[in-house]
């Protein structure tokens, strides 16, 4: 069984996706390059109904301004394509589950035996970034963090407070490498990706 090493809590928690997503521009500047013009438009009632849950506010907000995207060569992070909606839910649902398989309760920490985790990012070295789906308010659902080192742990807001303050270096990344706050590769229409040279 796995150890959950601890849970990490932000000075200040920031409950407003546009604030959220403002301090991880400024923590990733060159994430800003790749903000659209105008908000995606996306069927978000599909996206919920077909992974049975809603999401939190900060990730809707952030796929809408953003695609999807890598930090570092090292920590990607997932968003649907505007009009591709159905699809991702679907992937992300089939994906949770086959992570649940590959991590059936009696390999997780006991305090995550039955807590369900829906993925929304992955390292290149095999860490994985899920919220802890715990109640029905999404904007309260702790990330939680799984090292390919084995600790498990929890920071105590959302998941782009804590891009910003793990790229920021004010998140000690436990059991993860330090993340170089430059974006590195990132999603593009079609299905594509591009990375930087």
């Amino acid at each position: 069984m796995e150890e959950l090493i601890g849970t990490q809590k932000p000075v200040r928690r920031i409950l407003g996706p546009a604030e959220a997503i403002a301090v991880l521009e400024r923590a990733v500047p060159g994430l800003v390059e790749l903000r659209r013009q105008e908000p995606a438009v996306f069927d978000w009632r599909a996206v919920e109904e077909g992974l049975g849950t809603a999401l939190p506010s900060d990730f809707k907000a952030l796929a809408e301004w953003y695609p999807a995207f890598e930090l570092d060569d090292f920590l990607g992070v997932f968003t649907p394509w505007p009009g591709e909606e159905r699809g991702w839910a679907k992937a992300t649902d089939v994906e949770n589950k086959g992570w649940d398989s590959d991590y059936p309760a009696e390999l997780r920490p006991a305090e995550l035996a039955s807590t369900s985790l829906m993925s929304w990012g992955e390292s290149k070295e095999g860490d994985r970034f899920f919220w802890s789906v715990l109640g029905d308010d999404p904007g309260q659902w702790p990330v939680t963090i799984c090292s390919r080192n084995g600790p498990w742990w929890h920071y105590e807001s959302g998941m782009v407070q804590f891009l910003a303050e793990l790229c920021g270096g004010t998140l000690e990344p436990w059991a993860l490498p330090p993340v170089r706050p430059e974006v590195t590769g990132w999603g593009v229409a079609g299905g594509g990706w591009r990375e930087t040279v």
